[in-house]
């Protein structure tokens, strides 16, 4: 593990970059220059295909969340109600959907009450709750009580707690 300098992120071996504050982690990083890969004519047709995982979210679907570092996904299956997502505490009653307290949720400034996701026809979406550390759908921070659509694999950071979700059909599909 390589700690930051300036945030004190605890970063993946091999990290040039840290992973939460976007800082160099080594003194001559800076002057640190990568070149750049031609990229082949076949691998540019490849990539002019790519596109956004589907917002589609099919009747049968089920929600997988791989919490990163954690060795197995969560399964769920979003109901037309919402399934709030956050830690769990001894002193308040009210207790999340989803708890993420086994994955350092306390350490990574996951609120309470921190997210959720909604079923909406044939769609998932996330709201920020109005966590104290924000929520991040790709990098973007929501704005407080706003859904947006979410994709499969779609990552998505609660305060400094990663997870990626993907759709699944339940027969495996």
């Amino acid at each position: 593990m390589k700690t930051c300098p300036y945030c004190g992120y605890r970063n993946r071996p091999g990290s040039l970059f840290c992973e939460d504050c976007a800082q160099p982690l080594h003194e001559d990083a800076r002057l640190m220059t990568l070149q750049t890969r031609q990229i082949e004519d076949d691998e540019i047709d490849l990539l002019s295909q790519s596109t956004w995982g589907t917002a589609s979210f099919e009747q049968h679907a089920i929600v997988i969340i791989h919490v990163r570092d954690a060795s197995e996904p969560l399964h769920l299956r979003p109901t037309a109600d919402q399934l709030t997502i956050g830690r769990a505490d001894v002193s308040n009653p009210i207790r999340p959907d989803l708890d993420l307290t086994p994955y350092g949720a306390m350490e990574n400034g996951v609120s309470r009450l921190h997210a959720a996701i909604a079923r909406n026809d044939n769609t998932l979406t996330l709201v920020d709750l109005g966590s104290s550390n924000g929520t991040f759908l790709n990098g973007q921070r929501l704005t407080e009580q706003t859904p947006r659509v979410l994709r499969d694999g779609d990552e998505i950071r609660f305060g400094r707690l990663v997870t990626h979700i993907y759709f699944q059909d339940e027969n495996g599909f």
